[in-house]
């Protein structure tokens, strides 16, 4: 049986319950799926340090083939965890701190 989008969920935690949104939650493993890889986690590394830049910086700067670079910010872009903004011919990425921020809350409630 499939979840509807707008149900919750109820964890039993022993001595409490927590109550999480099936769609918040659903969206949560997406990122932290996206997250789990050392090249993606080195991709946003530089980010957090270096607010937005090109995919050419980022190859450049971690070593990567063109490519390769591109097709992991594609899955960090589509998880929603970097933001793309566009400046003439340039493309610049930079991450999504709303969103990191949210799942960074749900992690921690869980870990209650």
């Amino acid at each position: 049986m499939r979840k509807q989008k707008n149900e919750t969920v109820v964890l039993d935690r022993g001595n409490r319950s927590v109550e999480l949104d099936y769609s918040e939650l659903r969206r949560a493993v997406l990122v932290l799926r996206a997250v789990n890889h050392k090249l993606r986690q080195s991709i946003v590394d530089l980010l957090e340090e270096n607010e937005r830049m090109t995919v050419t910086e980022i190859y450049i700067k971690l070593r990567l083939e063109q490519s390769v670079a591109s097709q992991h910010l594609a899955i960090l872009r589509k998880a929603g965890v970097v933001i793309t903004e566009r400046q003439g011919k340039f493309i610049y990425y930079g991450l999504n701190k709303d969103s990191l921020a949210q799942i960074s809350r749900l992690i921690e409630e869980l870990a209650k």
